[in-house]
């Protein structure tokens, strides 16, 4: 695990309980898509970048 794949893991976490908090406070839907697909997006690249798919 290098350290962008981490930076990218724990920027996804960071934006996911964003999502939660927005949903909580329950903020317009459209703000929330964009944070959640921001989040997944994030996600994916720290997981995608991991050294275990070589």
């Amino acid at each position: 695990m290098n350290g962008l794949s981490t930076v990218f893991i724990i920027l996804g976490l960071f934006l996911l309980g964003g999502v939660y908090s927005f949903w909580k406070q329950q903020l317009p839907k459209s703000i929330i898509t964009v944070l959640a697909i921001g989040s997944a997006m994030c996600l994916a690249a720290g997981i995608l970048r991991l050294e275990v798919w070589n």
